[in-house]
């Protein structure tokens, strides 16, 4: 049956690519680690099971739900399968957690797990859980579905304090909901308490190492997070995600061969799996840690690579994303202005994916002498800040905000105004080092801090240059820019 459900999903990714490149699918992995979620529905459904829940955890959605279907339908009163069919439309650290295209679908499912009830009071928590976070209450906020969600499944955990699944999903639980702006890492700190043990007894099981690479990645945490960041790839190496996800540690402490060879094996691993979202999100590492090793030149393929790609879903965020950022992070970082005031939008960018490409165009004006026409471009900016701060959306506006002040610091230095763009990218480098970065990104095309040190060092203030360098390294350790510009202010004040 094993044997035949594997052969099965592939059968189906290959008949239906729209199907891998489903939001936030990470593709077919064939080797996913050890999942034990004993379950009280038909005997010969147990090990499909167990497999559903080890694709859930390595985020690869849509086979997973293949998956959970394929059990359905050989145990139609199986309870768990519809939880499962539920909650592969919940991804948690991703952003929207719950996609509203699907939504509708999530809370069918889990209502007929309710309908079919299950034998065990355990089981009967998930379901419970799960029906909390697709409840049908009018008006009720995304936030407040996965906050309820959090408390439902802390219930789950403390009811069942020896079960392992309960225990790893009330942690993700617990991610679902950290807020990027809480810099003291609360709740990822508490995942990473109940993770921690059960990952050094269970080394091979994947959701354990994925959710501690996702809880320790910060510079606060990271270097906790590297014994997973070593080992995921092994447990699940047919995973792209899994192949992926290590560098998130490795970008943090700025271990750049091993993000290159982490992206690597990603790049080509979602590549064949026709995951379209995976492969770019892994190019977007791979070219920022290409660039921090100053091979521009594998850089540059990298985002030739990219632009002769087509047909590409570009309402799907974090291909749109990587799509805008890639070339953008190239010109920067190598100081073509020109080449960055040439960014065009993408077609029908969301205002998140805009602020960055007008954010690239004005930095670059800015920059290759035309500062005036920069001034347009500060504006465009407040403009898309202020949409999205009037959608609801209080991250990326608050980003947004940051590349307005960035692009005006440079055109106030362009025109004389050395105080103005002193306070402008002080302020800008204060508020991008009060949030966290989302998963999406390996960071900013060029940290506020570190443009920041660049600034001062124009401005003849090598010592107040080093310090902007050195704390910015902090933040992002081994980022060229920094490194070579500490060194740079160093030299001056000799």
């Amino acid at each position: 049956m094993f044997r035949y459900l594997r052969a099965l999903y592939v059968l189906v990714l290959i008949a239906s690519p729209a199907l891998a490149q489903e939001a936030h699918d990470h593709g077919v992995p064939e080797k996913l680690g050890d999942v034990s979620f004993p379950i009280s529905c038909a005997p010969s459904v147990q090990p499909s099971f167990n497999r559903a829940v080890a694709l859930l955890h390595s985020f690869a959605y849509a086979p997973a739900e293949q998956a959970f279907q394929a059990i359905a339908q050989k145990d139609p009163h199986c309870a768990m399968a519809y939880w499962g069919l539920a909650m592969v439309h919940f991804h948690p650290v991703w952003s929207p957690s719950l996609p509203p295209a699907s939504f509708g679908q999530a809370q069918r499912n889990m209502q007929r797990a309710v309908e079919l009830g299950a034998a065990s009071d355990r089981e009967k928590g998930f379901i419970s859980a799960g029906s909390v976070l697709f409840q049908a209450t009018p008006g009720l906020k995304a936030n407040q579905r996965t906050e309820a969600y959090e408390q439902a499944m802390e219930q789950v955990a403390s009811d069942h304090p020896t079960d392992m699944e309960a225990q790893v999903f009330y942690a993700l639980a617990l991610l679902s909901n950290a807020s990027p702006a809480d810099k003291t890492h609360a709740k990822q700190k508490h995942a990473v308490a109940i993770l921690e043990p059960l990952f050094r007894a269970h080394p091979d099981h994947p959701g354990l190492a994925h959710y501690m690479i996702h809880a320790c990645d910060s510079e606060e945490l990271a270097k906790q997070g590297l014994p997973a960041a070593r080992v995921y790839a092994k447990i699940a190496p047919s995973a792209p995600h899994a192949l992926h996800m290590p560098s998130h540690i490795f970008t943090r402490l700025g271990l750049w061969d091993d993000s290159v060879h982490s992206n690597l094996a990603s790049k080509e691993s979602a590549h064949q799996h026709g995951d379209t979202m995976g492969e770019f999100h892994a190019m977007d590492y791979l070219v920022y840690a290409y660039l921090q090793e100053g091979k521009d030149g594998d850089a540059q393929r990298v985002v030739d690579e990219m632009k002769a790609m087509r047909a590409l879903d570009v309402t799907e965020f974090a291909i749109a994303y990587a799509a805008t950022i890639m070339p953008i992070r190239l010109a920067v970082e190598r100081g073509r202005w020109s080449d960055a005031a040439e960014v065009a939008p993408m077609p029908r960018a969301s205002p998140t994916i805009l602020a960055i490409a007008v954010w690239s165009k004005g930095i670059g004006l800015a920059r290759s002498g035309h500062p005036a026409d920069a001034g347009a471009e500060v504006t465009r900016l407040r403009q898309l800040e202020k949409q999205l701060r009037d959608s609801g959306d209080d991250y990326w506006a608050t980003q947004t905000a940051i590349l307005a002040d960035e692009v005006a610091a440079w055109q106030s230095q362009a025109t004389g105004h050395a105080d103005q763009a002193r306070s402008l990218l002080q302020s800008a480098a204060d508020r991008e080092d009060s949030l966290e970065k989302r998963p999406v990104t390996p960071g900013p095309a060029v940290p506020a801090r570190e443009q920041l040190g660049e600034l001062l060092l124009l401005q003849g203030d090598a010592a107040a240059a080093r310090e902007a360098y050195r704390a910015a390294l902090i933040q992002a350790p081994g980022r060229r820019g920094a490194v070579l510009g500490e060194a740079r202010a160093g030299q001056a004040m000799r």
